[in-house]
C-alpha cells in the first residue's frame, strides 16, 4: 500500500538458528520417500512422512484431496467460520462490521496518542502506532485480495466498500499533524529512546519519515488536496488493471492463411465461412504469433495484440497525472523521487544510471541473438516474399522455430515435466525449506467458509522450535475467471499480540463466540512461542495458474519455467514466514519494494540446483530420478532468449520510470509518444507507429 502508516518496510529477519548446510541434502533425500513409492522402512510409519505423502497427493491425486477436503464441503451442520477463519467475514455483510469494528479500535488508538503527555505514555507511542498501522493493514490487504480474487460480485463489492473506508480513513491520519507531533516528541525524549527496542525505534523513524511524504506541513486546504488526490489513485489504479481492454476484441481473418496454427485451435475459432475470429488478447493471439508461417497475417495480429482501447490510455494518463501531482504536493520534483528515496536504489537518476549500463552491456548479446534469427529468417522456404529484415511480428516466430529446433535434437517437449507433478514439487519445497530453515509444510483441513474456491489447498508451517508459525493458502489451479498471473499476498503480518489486547478481546460484544485470544485476532490463526508470548501468524496466499490434467486420473505436471515461477512465489512466502518480528512495520515483506524481489529471485536458482532436485525430482509414474543432464539443456535453451528478456525488462523500467517523472506534469504530456520514443532507444526491433501497448503495463 502506497500509504504512511499502512507502509510496507524494511528489517532483517528474526530467526536466529543455525543455517543447515545444503551439501548434505542430497545425502538427507535418500531416507526420504521418493516418488509413488510408499516403502517398509521405519521411516514410512512415521508422522513425518504421512504429512510429508500427504501434502504430495493433496495435489497430485483427486480422490485423495476430495477425502481429505470433504469435511469443509459437505459438513453443512458446522458453523461457517468466514474467509481465512476471520469470524467476521461470514457474509458480504461482514467487511462492514469488520471494517466498522476497526475503526472503533482505531479511533482510541488515535485518542490515546494525541493525549499522551507523560514519559510512560510516550514510551507506548510506538507500539500503539504500530498497532494502529497493523489494524488498518488487516482490513485493507484483505478486503484488497479477497475484491480482485473472489468469484462473487456481491462479496467483491462489500470488500471494495470495505477497502474504501479504511483506505481514506488512513489518509486522513497519514495528515494528521497532531500525531507526527506526538511521534516527533516521544523520538525526541533521551528517556524515551533508552527505553525503546531496535524495532521500535526503527518504525519510528519509518513513521516519522513517511509523514513528511504525506504533505504534513502543509497548510489544511492542501493536506485535504492530498488525501482527495490519494483516494482518487486508489481508485484509478485498480480501473487501470481490472478494466484493461484491447482497441478490438477479435481480428478476423481468412483461415486459408493460417498455416502453421493448431489445427485444433484453428477449428474453435473459425465459422462455417472459413471466417477466424482470433481474440487479440490471451493464450490463442500469442500461439498464433508463434507458429503462424503468414508473415502478413502475424503483422496484423501483433498489431491488434498491442494496441489498447483509448479509455485505457486515458486512465492510465490520468493516474499519471494525479501522482505527479501528488509528488509535487508533498514536495518532490516527481512520483518515482518520492518512492525510490526510501528503496535501495534511492533516487531516479540510480535507476538510470543502472539500466543505462545494463542497458550497453546487454546490446552485444542481443546483437547475437538477433543474428541467429535473421539467418533463420533468410533460410526459411518463404525468404523472398517476406520482408528483409526482423520485424517486431518476426521476433516470436522465429524464437519458437528455434526452440523447437534445439528441443527435437534433445527430447521432445514435455520430458521434463513427466518429473514434475505439483505435488513433487510442492514436497520438494517444504523439503528444500526444512534443511535450510528447521521449517515444513503440513496439510490441514479447511473449515466451511474458509476458502474463496474449493480448489485452494491450506498449508500450515510448522517450525521444529516454535511450533505453527505461519499459514498458506494456496490456490495454483487455474480456472474460468481467475487471473492467470502468479502472485503473493501477504494477507496478515507477523506480530506480537500484548495481553492488553487480549483483555480488551475480552471485554468487547464482539466474536463473542471466541476465546479472547483468539478474538485479538479476529478468528484468525495464532501461536504461543515456548517463551510464552502470542503471536498473530503470518497468513499468506499463493496463487498460480496451471492447468488442471486432462486426465483426473494423472497428476498436474509442470514445465521447468512453471518450476522457476512457483519456486520464486514460495520465495515471496518464506520471507512473510519467517520475518517473525514483535511489530508488524518491520515484518516479512514489510520492505523497500526493490529487496523484496532478493529472496524470490534467489529461489529460482534453488529450481535448478542439483542438490535440490535430488530432494524430490522423480517420474511421476516410473518413480525414476531425473537425469539432471535434461535440465541442463532447458537452461541452455532459456539462456539463448535472455537478451531478449532482459532487453524488454529494460525497455519497461525505463518506460515506468518516464511516466513517473515530471513529464506528466506538462500539459502536452502524451503516453503514446513516449512509448514510442522510448521503444526507439532502447529496443532493437522497431515496434509499429500505431500500437498503445502501454495500456497493458499492469505493473505501474
Amino acid at each position: 500500500m502506497d500509504s504512511t502508516l499502512a507502509q510496507p518496510y524494511c528489517h532483517s529477519p528474526v530467526d536466529k538458528r543455525p543455517r543447515r548446510s545444503l551439501a548434505t541434502a542430497a545425502a538427507a533425500s535418500a531416507s526420504l520417500p521418493q516418488g509413488n513409492a510408499t516403502g517398509t522402512t521405519e521411516y514410512a510409519h512415521s508422522p513425518a512422512y504421512h504429512k510429508d505423502h500427504a501434502l504430495r497427493n493433496i495435489f497430485d491425486s483427486q480422490p485423495f484431496w476430495r477425502e481429505f477436503s470433504h469435511h469443509a464441503r459437505t459438513d453443512s451442520l458446522r458453523r461457517r467460520q468466514g474467509l481465512f477463519q476471520n469470524h467476521y467475514l461470514t457474509s458480504p455483510a461482514g467487511f462492514r462490521e469488520f471494517a466498522r469494528v476497526t475503526l472503533e479500535k482505531c479511533r482510541k488508538i488515535v485518542a490515546k496518542v494525541l493525549g499522551a503527555s507523560t514519559t510512560e505514555e510516550y514510551i507506548s507511542m510506538a507500539r500503539d502506532l504500530d498497532r494502529l498501522s497493523d489494524l488498518l493493514c488487516r482490513v485493507i490487504d484483505l478486503s484488497d485480495f479477497v475484491r480482485s480474487t473472489h468469484p462473487n460480485p456481491t462479496i467483491q463489492g462489500a470488500a471494495t466498500e470495505a477497502y474504501a473506508l479504511m483506505f481514506e480513513y488512513m489518509n486522513v491520519l497519514n495528515t494528521t499533524t497532531g500525531l507526527n507531533e506526538q511521534l516527533q516528541k516521544a523520538a525526541a525524549d533521551p528517556k524515551v529512546m533508552a527505553i525503546w527496542s531496535a524495532e521500535e525505534k526503527t518504525v519510528a523513524q519509518i513513521l516519522i519519515k513517511d509523514f513528511s511524504k504525506s504533505a504534513i506541513d502543509l497548510p489544511r486546504d492542501k493536506r485535504q488536496r492530498f488525501v482527495d488526490l490519494s483516494n482518487t489513485i486508489s481508485h484509478l489504479g485498480p480501473k487501470f488493471v481490472d478494466e484493461m481492454e484491447p482497441a478490438a476484441d477479435f481480428i478476423t481473418l481468412d483461415s486459408s492463411r493460417m498455416k502453421g496454427f493448431d489445427p485444433v485451435m484453428l477449428k474453435r475459432v473459425t465459422n462455417h465461412r472459413g471466417k477466424v475470429h482470433l481474440p487479440t488478447v490471451g493464450f490463442l493471439s500469442m500461439s498464433a504469433l508463434r507458429t503462424v508461417e503468414d508473415e502478413n497475417i502475424r503483422k496484423d495480429i501483433y498489431i491488434a495484440s498491442r494496441t489498447a482501447s483509448k479509455n485505457q490510455v486515458h486512465t492510465l494518463e490520468m493516474l499519471l497525472r494525479y501522482r505527479a501531482e501528488l509528488a509535487n504536493l508533498s514536495g518532490y520534483s516527481s512520483f518515482a523521487q518520492m518512492t525510490l528515496i526510501d528503496k535501495m536504489a534511492k533516487s531516479p537518476e540510480a535507476v538510470d544510471n543502472f539500466l543505462q549500463a545494463l542497458s550497453a552491456d546487454n546490446g552485444g548479446l542481443m546483437r547475437q541473438e538477433m543474428d541467429e534469427i535473421m539467418k533463420m529468417k533468410r533460410a526459411a522456404p518463404a525468404a523472398g516474399k517476406s520482408s528483409p529484415e526482423i520485424n517486431a511480428w518476426d521476433k516470436d516466430y522465429y524464437r519458437h522455430r528455434l526452440a523447437t529446433q534445439a528441443r527435437s535434437t534433445s527430447r521432445k517437449p514435455d520430458f521434463l515435466s513427466a518429473y514434475f507433478s505439483l505435488g513433487t514439487v510442492m514436497q520438494g519445497l517444504s523439503r528444500l525449506f526444512s534443511r535450510l530453515y528447521g521449517v515444513h509444510f503440513v496439510p490441514h483441513e479447511t473449515t466451511p467458509g474458509e476458502t474463496w474456491n474449493p480448489d485452494v489447498r491450506r498449508l500450515d508451517v510448522i517450525d521444529e522450535n516454535e511450533g505453527h508459525i505461519a499459514v498458506v493458502y494456496c490456490d495454483l489451479f487455474s480456472r474460468p475467471g481467475k487471473n492467470p498471473n502468479p502472485a503473493h499476498f501477504t494477507l496478515r503480518c507477523s506480530r506480537l499480540i500484548s495481553p492488553s489486547e487480549i483483555e480488551e478481546a475480552s471485554a468487547s460484544s464482539a466474536l463473542s463466540d471466541l476465546t479472547p485470544l483468539q478474538a485479538a485476532n479476529d478468528g484468525m490463526a495464532t501461536s504461543i512461542s515456548p517463551s510464552g508470548a502470542v503471536y498473530q501468524l503470518p497468513t499468506i496466499a499463493l496463487i498460480c495458474d496451471f492447468a488442471p490434467p486432462s486426465n483426473p486420473a494423472q497428476p498436474t505436471l509442470l514445465s521447468f519455467r512453471e518450476v522457476q515461477t512457483l519456486f520464486h512465489e514460495m520465495g515471496h512466502a518464506i520471507h512473510s514466514i519467517l520475518g517473525r518480528t514483535q511489530l508488524q512495520n518491520v515484518s516479512g515483506t514489510r520492505c523497500a519494494t526493490d529487496f523484496a524481489e532478493l529472496p524470490s529471485v534467489l529461489m529460482e536458482h534453488f529450481a535448478a540446483d542439483p542438490a535440490v532436485l535430488r530432494l524430490f525430482a522423480r517420474h511421476w509414474e516410473s518413480d525414476a530420478p531425473l537425469p539432471y543432464p535434461m535440465v541442463a539443456d532447458s537452461l541452455a535453451r532459456d539462456r539463448k532468449g535472455r537478451p531478449a528478456e532482459t532487453e524488454s525488462q529494460i525497455f519497461l523500467a525505463m518506460l515506468d520510470q518516464a511516466y513517473h517523472s515530471a513529464l506528466p506534469r506538462h500539459p502536452l504530456f502524451d503516453t503514446t509518444r513516449v512509448f514510442h520514443q522510448l521503444h526507439a532507444r532502447f529496443a532493437t526491433v522497431p515496434e509499429p507507429p500505431d500500437t498503445s501497448w502501454h495500456g497493458f503495463f499492469g505493473h505501474l
